[in-house]
């Protein structure tokens, strides 16, 4: 996932208030219960040293919370200087009571648990016309994205089977083809410039076929064909939600797989194209060349202590080196925090990896010892890999 939603917050200076709330009820009590929350959320953001004033901001935001919608579970808000910064629709409910941090970064290691915000979804209806397009930037609500509108004739093929007419069923078949591919291009497109997370292609079983067939293969990788759908008027859609929920756990867990199948191969001492520990960690994310941060939520390592300034890359795993760096007043942080809010500056990958057991039931290889996973619980990819003191290992060659 990525976490360019957090640029509000990102170097701004602290501390922060955070607060993690579950919004899901919808019944006739959801508007009581959330002011109880935000009551207690500030309540302990008081009891950590929070600002009246920032307190009474976080509570003003969190008490309009109660009917956010059945797409938006839970929020997230930070504020910090008696202003709410940034709140975050979550698609997944935190848990409850409200998890609550004051402290001199955002607490963003809650993100983990399913609680970023889910990729934006390019859905297609198709049939033998063209597409209807939308673009789905929450669970379930829609909006259109657009149409693309193929040849108009000929499309239907006649019943008569002889030597006469097969001219004209070829004509058809070719017309249904070239419809297909100037779906598939206005999809790609689409997909280019809404920056879609994932594809799905929906409507008529050999149209949608021919579609998924002929578009790009980096987008094959994040398209999936849907069987329920379809473009004709009052044709009911609502079980394409579960499909599609379905598709982004599927995409996920794929993503997963394939960044950890990276990571054991490239923490062997002949590639050194991975990193692992708070400390290998830290100086690659001092560095920028963190490409996919892969953190396990509950590791050992993500509560571990480093030192940090007002800038992303103002990392360090001992005071004394925070201060090398330039900062007058470094401040105590959680790793995970550091770590997420630099993966964010940056522009990294984060890839949450599940617990053992859950990773054997998502089948993300062979049972999950002590080695197959990051020590501590965090690892990373490398943008380019750091050997013996030498950026790229000193392997190239230079002119």
């Amino acid at each position: 996932m990525k976490l360019d939603f957090l640029d509000p917050v990102l170097t701004r200076p602290g501390p922060w208030a955070s607060v993690y709330l579950d919004t899901s009820r919808t019944d006739e009590n959801a508007v009581p219960v959330a002011g109880l929350q935000a009551r207690d959320a500030c309540d302990r953001l008081a009891a950590d040293g929070a600002d009246d004033a920032t307190c009474r901001a976080v509570y003003a935001t969190l008490e309009g919370l109660g009917l956010s919608g059945r797409d938006v579970l839970g929020h997230a808000v930070f504020a910090t200087d008696g202003e709410t910064v940034l709140d975050v629709p979550l698609p997944h409910a935190p848990p409850s009571p409200p998890v609550t941090g004051f402290a001199p970064l955002p607490r963003l290691g809650p993100l983990l648990d399913g609680g970023a915000p889910e990729p934006s979804c390019l859905v297609a209806y198709v049939d033998r016309r063209g597409a209807d397009l939308e673009l789905r930037s929450t669970r379930r609500h829609p909006s259109g994205a657009g149409h693309a509108t193929g040849q108009q004739w000929p499309l239907h093929r006649t019943g008569r089977d002889d030597w006469s007419e097969r001219h004209f069923q070829l004509a058809v078949e070719n017309t249904w083809e070239e419809n297909a591919r100037h779906v598939a291009e206005v999809l790609a497109a689409e997909a280019e410039r809404t920056g879609a997370g994932m594809v799905v292609v929906a409507g008529d079983p050999r149209e949608r076929r021919s579609v998924w067939e002929q578009l790009p293969e980096h987008l094959r990788a994040v398209a999936y064909e849907a069987d329920a759908g379809g473009r004709a008027a009052g044709a009911d859609n609502s079980v394409l939600d579960a499909e599609i929920d379905a598709a982004r756990a599927d995409l996920a867990g794929r993503r997963a797989a394939e960044v950890l199948d990276r990571f054991r191969a490239g923490r062997m001492p002949e590639h050194g194209d991975a990193a692992e520990g708070v400390r290998q960690l830290v100086d690659a994310a001092r560095q920028h060349r963190i490409d996919a941060l892969l953190m396990r939520s509950g590791s050992p390592d993500l509560h571990r202590d480093v030192w940090v300034g007002e800038d992303p890359d103002q990392v360090a795993v001992r005071r004394t080196d925070a201060q090398a760096l330039g900062v007058d007043e470094p401040r105590s942080a959680r790793a995970d925090d550091a770590l997420l809010r630099s993966a964010a500056a940056t522009g990294a990958d984060v890839v949450p990896l599940p617990a053992e057991a859950d990773a054997r039931d998502a089948g993300l290889g062979p049972p999950l010892g002590s080695m197959e996973l990051p020590a501590g619980g965090m690892g990373a990819l490398l943008r380019w890999p750091y050997r013996d003191g030498v950026p790229d290992g000193g392997h190239r060659v230079m002119p």
